[in-house]
């Protein structure tokens, strides 16, 4: 069956419907209830039947457009028109988390908001136009600033974490009143399929919701649009019902889809129940999936023609059409009317559109990945922090009053002092609360600021960052922490297809400002093999704009959380920070008691600048190292001085991404050997990019990687077997052979 064949077959249906209805004797005024003592008037449902049919009749121009070579994405609404009664019972303000078949919801509540042309924007998204609103021809996505909806991506229920993290942070909001982006009775609301609904991250975040729901007002409306395929694969009939009716902490509410009157009330009772209850509700809307699941789906090859003709009997747009002739909200020749006039409307949008400029070259398409403006971040990073308000939040003892001090109590400090003066930043991940996280990074905090700002999580890396999101789009400013690098990697995609991607697809119209902290690099003298010394950060560097931190000082530390912190503020910045484990608590760098990795904290030290590199000593050789390898390279440095060695220039990057390129370029012009120091490993490693920056830079001096091994982190003393070692990289500076 074609497209064209599964067009014709449902518009036969829709005049089959308008022919075999039969009028009531008088017509409704526009606000009598279409039944007796009913809620759905005829004003409301001719108003949800225009979206219904603007959808349909988008999804059969996506078609056309397809045919003709000029569009590019057909995944169809058909079906599932009945998501129009599900935005009519919402406000235009709650935000609206929705996924690919939501174009009715889209019409809908385009109608509730002036001066908007959904058909075209939709349309202009189908044929990757350059001057598509939200996401300037980059992906077709339903979002739009002035609708409150963020642009979603296609990955299958990545969007519910951070559904839930909205609904956290506009109940939050209620008592801090910091962001104040949504009213105050606003809720969340967060559409997905069947299918979609047993993904882990559907799961883990509905488990979220219901599990801080227990303790905390929580308003979020799940809406799972039931047509029981995940693309070829049938869902059980009945198992969206048991997974999630009864489910305590998650009020669960059902209507037909397919039947106008049905899900408008069940929608109406669930967004109702929602904002006056404050908890989470889980609306079932059943309906039908038409036209396939994409423009190249062969339906025929895994349904029977009976499954897809009894698909097009349960057609919404023809249902609500015989629904309104029924009752007398409009005629048939008034149905019939309707349908030419947006049908001529539509088509007119779609030639429009067949000839709307794409994007021009790779800078047009990566315009919304620029780097934070430079100087606003700097002068954010330099605002003078308040001493009334510093003294309020510390009391009779300031952080500097401590004395040197090693690296954790550098970022204890800047992040107490970020909480003293930036109302909106918000501090949270698992044990950070009470416990001051796994190694006392934040200990006190919660105490001074309050457990509104400084709480305890799930332990669940995918909650923690789908709360950063969430609340992001509400207006905080989130530093969640992951309490060890390789937690991460269970909730990657939340930071490289959620978080990083938002500026992209809505041309930086929306953010989701986060500074993620995270316990990274290994620590031989330190427990839990792999999964406490993870060594791998390639995941995070191939982040399109994800900005990745990595410092080895104390000093370093503080400043640089403050550069992030100014970033998210001022551009809505994505990072991520990475704090050695080894060097938290590390006082000593050369011999024991030297005490030089110890140093006063200070509340207005030197602002490092986004790629700004450290560069210590002068010589020949230069030594490129970040984290745990610059203090090795350091100690290298020290001895070969003192040996009669060669003289050694240590480049500390401080920054992974973007990497500082050109200040090593520049460092390296005098190099007679360079020797990279890189404590990830050898294949993916940062190491490699340090290698291609500098050939392609013109260095063509000897290059020397030392690296961790290809390896997991053992448990115990086999880890040094493995990891980055002093002695390999003093001999790569000497110019030995050897790793």
């Amino acid at each position: 069956m074609t497209s064209a064949d599964a067009i014709a077959a449902l518009d036969r249906a829709l005049a089959d419907a308008i022919a075999a209805a039969r009028p009531p004797a008088a017509p409704l005024a526009p606000d009598d209830p279409l039944r007796p003592g009913g809620a759905l008037t005829a004003r409301r449902a001719v108003a949800l039947f225009d979206a219904q049919i603007r959808s349909r009749l988008c999804d059969y121009a996506a078609r056309r457009l397809r045919a003709r070579g000029a569009g590019y994405y057909t995944i169809a609404s058909a079906g599932h028109e009945g998501n129009a009664a599900v935005a009519a019972a919402l406000r235009p303000t709650d935000p609206a988390f929705v996924h690919y078949r939501s174009g009715a919801f889209w019409f809908a509540r385009a109608a509730q908001v002036p001066g908007q042309r959904p058909a075209r924007d939709l349309l202009l998204g189908v044929v990757a136009a350059r001057d598509e609103p939200i996401a300037g021809g980059r992906h077709k996505v339903f979002g739009s600033a002035a609708l409150a909806m963020p642009p979603q991506t296609s990955t299958i229920a990545s969007h519910l974490p951070k559904a839930v993290g909205c609904a956290f942070a506009i109940e939050r909001d209620r008592k801090l009143r910091a962001a104040g982006r949504v009213p105050a009775d606003a809720i969340a609301v967060c559409s997905f399929g069947d299918a979609s609904a047993s993904h882990s991250t559907a799961t883990g975040a509905i488990a979220a919701a219901c599990r801080i729901a227990m303790h905390w007002p929580l308003p979020i409306l799940f809406v799972c649009e039931d047509n029981g395929l995940g693309i070829s694969v049938p869902t059980p009939p009945g198992w969206i019902e048991a997974a999630f009716a009864g489910r305590p902490g998650l009020r669960y509410f059902a209507g037909d889809g397919c039947d106008l009157e049905s899900i408008d009330a069940a929608a109406r009772a669930a967004a109702r129940y929602v904002r006056s209850h404050r908890r989470p509700a889980f609306l079932h809307m059943r309906c039908v999936r038409l036209l396939g699941h994409a423009g190249s789906d062969v339906e025929l090859a895994y349904r029977s023609p009976a499954d897809i003709a009894a698909g097009v009997a349960r057609d919404p747009v023809a249902a609500t059409a015989r629904l309104l002739i029924e009752t007398g909200a409009l005629s048939a020749d008034q149905v019939r009317a309707a349908w030419d006039a947006a049908r001529a409307e539509i088509d007119a949008e779609a030639d429009r559109a067949a000839t709307a400029p794409p994007l021009r070259d790779a800078a047009d398409v990566m315009a919304p990945l620029r780097p934070p403006p430079a100087g606003a971040v700097a002068a954010e990073a330099a605002r003078p922090v308040d001493a009334a308000a510093r003294t309020a939040f510390w009391g009779d003892r300031l952080p500097e009053d401590a004395g040197p001090a090693p690296m954790a109590h550098h970022i204890r400090a800047a992040l107490g002092d970020l909480l003293a003066t930036v109302p909106e930043l918000l501090v949270f991940g698992e044990d950070v609360g009470r416990k001051g996280g796994v190694y006392g990074v934040t200990r006190g905090l919660q105490a001074r600021a309050g457990a509104a700002r400084v709480f305890d999580t799930l332990l669940d890396e995918q909650t923690i960052l789908g709360l950063a999101i969430g609340a992001g789009h509400v207006g905080y400013l989130p530093v969640p922490e992951i309490q060890y690098l390789a937690y991460l990697h269970n909730a990657i995609d939340q930071l490289r297809g959620e978080a990083a991607t938002l500026a992209f697809l809505s041309q930086r119209q929306f953010s989701n400002p986060m500074v993620v902290r995270i316990a990274a690099f290994a620590d031989p003298d330190g427990f839990g093999g792999h999964f406490h010394n993870d060594n791998a950060i390639a995941a995070l560097r191939e982040i399109p704009g994800l900005i990745v931190a990595a410092p080895s000082r104390g000093d370093d530390a503080a400043a640089m959380l403050r550069t992030c912190v100014a970033a998210a503020r001022v551009d809505g910045a994505v990072c991520a920070f990475l704090e050695p484990i080894a060097l938290y608590a590390a006082r000593d760098l050369h011999a024991p008691g030297d005490g030089a990795l110890a140093m006063r904290y200070d509340p207005a030290g030197p602002h490092v600048p986004i790629g700004a590199p450290r560069i210590e000593g002068d010589g020949d050789v230069l030594l490129v190292s970040f984290a745990n390898g610059a203090r090795h390279c350091r100690r290298v440095q020290r001895r070969l001085a003192e040996a009669g060695g060669p003289a050694c220039r240590v480049v500390d990057l401080r920054w992974l991404a973007p990497l500082p390129v050109d200040a090593l370029a520049a460092c390296a012009r005098d190099a007679r050997r360079v020797v990279i120091a890189d404590e990830t490993r050898r294949t993916a490693g940062v190491g490699e990019a340090i290698v291609t920056a500098l050939v392609e830079a013109g260095y063509r001096g000897p290059i020397a990687r030392v690296t961790a091994a290809d390896s997991f982190v053992p448990l115990g003393p086999a880890a040094r077997h493995v990891l980055l070692s002093e002695a390999a990289i003093e001999r790569a500076a000497r110019g030995d052979a050897g790793r």
